[in-house]
């Protein structure tokens, strides 16, 4: 069995507005109906694969299990990641969670944020490269390039790759991201592949060469695993012994330092959408490139993504060429697209000016559901909650605010002080100030309800809790 190991920590500020800190890319419907990370879950699970071990951190555990519980996937573990230490202690970590119980089993650790329309066709390439692995090889797969990309680091093969069939060969080296000319050149000696982030090997080879290329990550990493605690289903690293891991790629821990090597090509397409010029590609463009998603429309343009996340946003372009236009609710991006990449210059720049639109998502994603802030005043604010069924909001008080609750679907189960009533569509409930409460839907459906707050301070965290069923601190 090969145990897929699902990368899902980063913070894709390359695709802002729709990326951000606060809800990544890898959670995100970008090409299709589901998000990059269920994809990849669903991608790799089936004959010859274990439940999938995922690597994320406390802000994204439940957006994980509620996204596996979306696609009819349970999950084998979820190891929440104190702070981000890059790829090569997250890899230890999930080879170290994996060698109490099936030390001679294969990993397959991949990124959960890329685009593989030919699922099928990427199994079998895993499978073309199981071998090697069981034999002692450190597998990865790289992708046949389609056009000179400055924004991927290559794999230079030491021997001919033919037709780019799925099958292990040599690796000769690792190779930088090049400059424009360079990529070039690469593309057309035909012996270079994007590397591609994805590493098929044995728990116990993977350990062995930790062992000799990087036994600095293996006491902090095995003291963060054998000393994480279990929350709710979760395994919390340990925060302490984290912290002493470098924080380094596996890349350059490991797979450059290693001689073991083995690449399979994948010629069958691939993105890692790292740009919303990679976006623009992978979604389906009319006579003239123009791509187009939710309410968009577009008069006479020319290569060219016109995107609005919203339905009450019409975005209308006229004349456009090679321009990219993302509507948020709270944030639009208009760009050249030769500058994709450069977006990330943008919300270092919202940063700078303290914009909350650099990292904050409009949709307040809990535990529990989401909510969103409809109108913001000075002494007042207007929230839309979706609450999922089965879920409860924490038993809280406010020291600043009151709030006032009217339900419009569903029905929510409201606990006031020593009073707990049910409050069902278009009636409502006040909470004063100071008073003990909780909020939760008792039926089948997601409850929705409008929340009006007022008082002297809004801020999110004037919450003091009591009880809370997702033991959030």
């Amino acid at each position: 069995m090969i145990t897929p190991i699902l990368l899902c920590g980063g913070s894709g500020t390359r695709l802002w507005p729709l990326s951000r800190k606060s809800y990544p890319k890898q959670f995100v419907p970008l090409v299709g109906e589901t998000t990059l990370f269920q994809a990849s879950a669903e991608r790799l699970s089936g004959a010859g694969f274990a439940a999938p071990l995922v690597l994320t951190n406390a802000d994204f555990r439940f957006i994980v299990t509620e996204q596996l519980a979306e696609a009819g996937i349970d999950p084998g573990a979820i190891l929440i990641e104190p702070e981000g230490r890059n790829t090569a202690p997250a890899v230890l970590a999930a080879a170290l969670w994996l060698d109490k119980s099936d030390p001679d089993g294969l990993m397959l650790v991949a990124p959960s944020d890329h685009v593989v329309p030919d699922a099928a066709a990427f199994r079998a390439a895993v499978e073309a490269g199981a071998e090697a692995a069981r034999a002692g090889q450190l597998v990865t797969f790289g992708i046949k390039p389609t056009h000179a990309e400055t924004g991927y680091g290559y794999l230079e093969l030491a021997e001919d790759p033919g037709d780019f069939a799925a099958r292990p060969l040599k690796l000769n080296r690792f190779v930088e991201k090049p400059d424009a000319a360079r990529a070039e050149e690469m593309v057309a000696e035909g012996i270079y592949l994007w590397n591609a982030g994805i590493f098929l090997f044995s728990v116990k080879t993977i350990i062995e060469a930790f062992r000799n290329h990087a036994p600095e990550l293996i006491a902090p990493v095995q003291a963060a695993v054998d000393h994480g605690k279990h929350d709710l289903g979760f395994l919390r690293l340990d925060p302490d012994s984290w912290a002493g891991a470098n924080d380094i790629s596996i890349d350059y821990a490991v797979m450059e330092r290693a001689d073991n090597l083995s690449v399979v090509p994948f010629a069958a397409g691939w993105s890692d959408l790292g740009g919303w010029d990679a976006v623009w590609r992978e979604t389906e463009q009319d006579a003239r490139g123009v791509a187009l998603s939710g309410a968009a429309t577009a008069i006479d343009c020319d290569n060219s993504l016109l995107r609005s996340e919203d339905e009450r946003l019409e975005v209308v372009g006229i004349g456009l060429k090679n321009i990219i236009t993302v509507a948020m609710p709270d944030a639009v991006l208009v760009a050249d697209a030769s500058r994709a990449q450069d977006v990330k210059k943008a919300v270092a720049a919202l940063k700078e000016k303290q914009a909350k639109q650099a990292e904050s998502f409009p949709k307040d994603h809990r535990p529990w559901g989401w909510f969103e802030s409809l109108v913001i005043g000075k002494r007042f604010q207007v929230k839309r909650i979706v609450v999922h069924p089965g879920a409860a909001l924490s038993l809280q008080s406010h020291h600043h605010r009151s709030e006032h609750w009217i339900v419009v679907e569903g029905t929510a189960k409201v606990t006031i002080d020593e009073e707990v009533k049910l409050v069902t569509e278009n009636q409502s409930v006040y909470i004063p100030l100071g008073a003990v409460h909780r909020m939760e839907n008792p039926g089948k459906v997601p409850m929705v309800l409008i929340e009006v707050q007022t008082g002297s301070y809004l801020g999110e965290d004037d919450i003091i809790r009591y009880e809370d069923v997702y033991a959030r601190n």
